[in-house]
């Protein structure tokens, strides 16, 4: 079983390293891009639980360490 975790800023908090790379583009030729948002991704390879038991785990994780649910907004997919 696989789990797709996906961490983004919660909207209004500032994210300079997506400003960064905002201005990067804009300095290789890519003015078009109006804003940058930067986030992660993280993937597990998840045994030995069904899939509601994986999307207990995979929550209780993004709370207690993926996520920092202060700033971060998460989201996340099992697939068996």
């Amino acid at each position: 079983m696989k789990a797709r975790i996906h961490i983004t800023l919660k909207n209004g908090v500032l994210d300079p390293q997506g400003k960064a790379t905002q201005n990067a583009l804009h300095h290789l030729g890519f003015p078009e891009v109006a804003g940058v948002r930067q986030g992660k991704f993280i993937e597990l390879d998840l045994s030995g639980m069904d899939k509601a038991t994986a999307e207990a785990k995979v929550k209780q994780m993004c709370e207690k360490l993926l996520a920092n649910t202060v700033v971060e907004n998460y989201r996340f997919e099992i697939e068996a």
